[in-house]
């Protein structure tokens, strides 16, 4: 049974789905056409909303919600990978290839599935930046990503 659920944030509303079990993915505006019903009251989007709401304001660093995350095994492994970056750090697609043990290209693959991660926010694919330190490319645009980078660590960029 797949739910979803809105809030609102400093990165603008979020949609919030499920599976009545997970955490299925959380979309910024503008939002695609929803997949199930809206349930407010759906016990997993009700807790998903209340970390978050505790996360913008400043109060929880990591989340504690069941995920279930659609991708490829490689991608599933890159997502894992962005959820041991620390609050308030980042890395650069290169420090993640290199955990993953990928080779010299595996920066590229650690991007594209980086950038196709459904759970943005929980899965902070948000921390990862450039090789040379420098904001790159996010799915939700670079000013969500710099506002939540400056949420984490209001020094960093």
């Amino acid at each position: 049974m797949n739910v979803w659920t809105l809030m609102d944030s400093p990165v603008g509303r979020l949609r919030i789905a499920g599976d009545g079990h997970s955490v299925t993915a959380i979309d910024f505006e503008p939002h695609g056409e929803p997949v199930g019903e809206r349930d407010d009251s759906d016990p997993v989007l009700v807790e998903a909303r209340r970390q978050l709401t505790a996360y913008f304001a400043g109060e929880r660093e990591e989340f504690d919600l069941a995920l279930a995350p659609s991708g490829t095994p490689f991608q599933l492994k890159v997502w894992e990978a962005l959820r041991s970056i620390p609050y308030g750090q980042t890395a650069s697609y290169g420090d993640i290839a290199r955990r993953l043990g990928l080779g010299p290209r595996g920066s590229r693959a650690v991007g594209t599935a980086n950038g196709a991660n459904p759970i943005p926010v929980v899965v902070p694919c948000h921390r990862v930046i450039g090789a040379d330190g420098n904001l790159t490319g996010y799915g939700g645009g670079l000013d969500r990503k710099q506002t939540l980078l400056s949420l984490e660590n209001p020094g960093l960029f």
